[in-house]
């Protein structure tokens, strides 16, 4: 088998962000490189979504007071602003130190992003891993990444989100050599 290209997908809420985060975090990879995502809240409720990349760089992705052609739901979403702050962090070409590619998540709104759509494609094409995050459902590229018979995609549910950060970081090492 080639060099991993793990997608988790799950029921919105389920830990799919949570578990990248522990698999990193089991790993200690400073030259892993790409993004999470995480809600933004306020007295209102969720007011929108925040990338933010491995290295610290915040971008909101999202937000109920955005306006603006790309909507989901009641959110607009910044397309300039993500690809200028974070989709640099999923270019391989961009990033020759990384030795992972993190994606939370390849979901609707990242996907207005024609940007993101090719540094996703370069990133899965590239001999390095990649660990993320896909919508459960869709159409266009995220059928397209979905179908790739290079990519596996593991379900995230509640009765194997504890184990899955061992045996993810497991597998990666395997891949890199490092412990």
């Amino acid at each position: 088998m080639g060099v991993p290209k793990i997608l988790l997908t799950g029921r919105p809420g389920v830990g799919k962000t949570t578990v990248i985060m522990r698999t990193l975090a089991l790993l200690e990879r400073p030259r892993a490189s790409g993004f999470y995502t995480r809600e933004l809240r306020g007295p209102r409720g969720r007011l929108g979504f925040e990338a933010v990349t491995l290295d610290g760089h915040r971008q909101v992705l999202a937000h109920v007071d955005f306006h603006g052609p790309q909507r989901v739901s009641k959110y607009g979403v910044d397309v300039a602003g993500f690809e200028r702050e974070i989709v640099p962090h999923v270019d391989p070409a961009a990033r020759p130190e990384a030795d992972l590619i993190v994606v939370d998540e390849i979901g609707k709104m990242e996907c207005f992003s024609s940007a993101f759509q090719a540094a996703v494609r370069g990133a899965l094409d590239s001999p390095l891993p990649l660990l993320g995050t896909i919508a459960s459902f869709g159409g266009g590229f995220i059928a397209q990444v979905r179908g790739r018979p290079d990519v596996e995609l593991i379900e995230v549910t509640a009765a194997n989100r504890e184990r899955l950060p061992a045996q993810l970081a497991a597998r990666l090492r395997q891949v890199s050599g490092r412990a």
